[in-house]
């Protein structure tokens, strides 16, 4: 199994929309994945509730079956989608791959 997590510190607002109001569509658009990508078995979003000078706004923690179901993942039009729209709101992003 391989675990995909992901920080983003998102811009005050973006896209037309407030800071809070994009993680919530952040949220919203990557729980509409579940069930949707082959191989992938979990995905959960949480919004940073400590507002530390240090917090990331946002963070993806989900699992792959194997490194070509994360693969496979990266390039899939729904991640896409969202791919665009975090292009549109995130400052800053960091992520770490690894096998569980």
């Amino acid at each position: 199994m391989l675990v995909h997590i992901v920080f983003w510190r998102l811009a005050e607002s973006g896209n037309g929309s407030s800071r809070e109001a994009n993680a919530l569509e952040l949220k919203r658009r990557f729980d509409a994945l579940r069930g949707v990508i082959p191989g992938m078995t979990r995905c959960d979003v949480g919004i940073d509730v400590s507002n530390g000078l240090e917090s990331s706004h946002v963070a993806l923690y989900s699992e792959f079956e194997s490194r070509a179901a994360l693969d496979a993942y990266q390039t899939h039009k729904a991640h896409q989608d969202i791919v665009a729209f975090l292009k549109t709101v995130r400052t800053e992003r960091r992520v770490v791959d690894y096998e569980a």
